[in-house]
């Protein structure tokens, strides 16, 4: 290839894929109005390999390697991160907006998918789903949904931390089978928990009188263990934890201490302080959670979404313009150097 100067140098763009391989062709595609040159390379769990790997960058598009204050220090030429979901938990946010990089993430593309994959576990708690499954292969024929008090739902309280997109659409999910949802979020305005006839609690309220928990926060520093032992403690000892937002949020050695303890009856989890969870770790030696493996987002039209409309973000960026979905508008501000074309 020619050597090109700057003003002519075709920008670079890296796709760091996820632990399951996708087809990036329709991020290139969206690119090609720029026009910038995409690589995709395989996951990538350090942040020095990250800077050996994609070390002339102008942007990534990362799913769950860390983009840190380290990794865009030694990437002078990045001027944009996209994140493949909702969450941004791998990306420094602080530091980018510090440095000048734009940071995007895409929040509207899993919403209905998390939101049914939380009522799905719930259900699949509520009914013993997983327990019968397991009987019937055994030749048990028991004819009943095993359990003290199960297989009723409606008139129950179903607790939610965090009534954002997904938390949302949750709760109209479960209001539909007859149930009373209360939810805790401080960010979100009393408009927002009126249309949805929701009742705004506090986190303890929510522990102790929910018959069903599911979370559905961002993961930061303020939400980082958020449900410890405290709040575990507060729960009622017939009442089930669902996790479908990230795994950091809840404090798990607290978690399989209230399962083996019965402070509470069981918990239904799609995330995990460290993924895969570990074949050491305590819950799954319980036979009182319902595992699944970080795929509550799964569809495949929703998936099919994903390459082009981060190749569309990289694109805006690349282009002077402003991204649908900016994380860290700061970098917008008047007078706020930021790095771009």
């Amino acid at each position: 290839m020619p050597d090109q100067t700057p003003q002519t140098r075709t920008p670079k763009v890296y796709v760091i894929q996820g632990r399951g391989q996708r087809d990036y062709a329709e991020c290139q595609t969206a690119l090609d109005r720029v026009p910038a040159r995409m690589e995709s390379v395989p996951f990538i769990g350090d942040a020095a390999e990250v800077i050996e790997r994609t070390g002339d960058a102008d942007a990534l598009v990362v799913s769950s390697s860390p983009v840190t204050r380290r990794v865009m220090e030694a990437l002078e030429g990045l001027k944009v991160v996209v994140r493949t979901g909702v969450g941004y938990d791998v990306i420094d946010v602080p530091a980018a907006t510090e440095l000048g990089v734009v940071v995007v993430n895409v929040p509207d593309i899993w919403v209905r998918e998390v939101a049914n994959h939380a009522l799905a576990l719930l259900l699949a708690w509520n009914r013993r789903i997983v327990v019968l499954d397991r009987e019937i292969r055994a030749g048990v024929w028991s004819g009943r949904v095993p359990g003290a008090v199960t297989g009723s739902l409606h008139g129950e309280t179903v607790g939610i931390v965090g009534l954002g997109n997904i938390g949302s659409a949750f709760a109209r999910r479960v209001a539909a089978l007859e149930t009373h949802v209360i939810a805790c979020d401080p960010y979100v305005d009393d408009a927002r928990f009126k249309a949805l006839g929701v009742e705004r609690a506090d986190l303890a309220t929510v522990a102790a009188r929910s018959d069903y928990v599911s979370v559905h926060t961002l993961l930061n520093g303020e939400t980082r263990g958020l449900i410890d032992e405290a709040f575990l403690r507060r729960m009622k000892p017939t009442a089930c934890l669902i996790n479908t937002s990230r795994g950091p949020v809840v404090d798990e050695a607290a978690l399989a201490r209230a399962l083996e303890q019965g402070w509470l009856a069981g918990a239904a989890l799609d995330v995990f302080e460290a993924e895969p969870l570990a074949a050491d770790s305590p819950l799954r030696r319980l036979d009182n959670v319902i595992f699944t493996p970080h795929a509550a987002y799964f569809s495949s039209p929703a998936v099919a979404q994903v390459p082009r409309r981060c190749g569309e973000e990289v694109a805006r960026v690349l282009t002077k313009e402003r991204p649908l979905h900016v994380v860290n508008p700061e970098v917008y501000a008047p007078g706020h150097r930021r790095r771009g074309p």
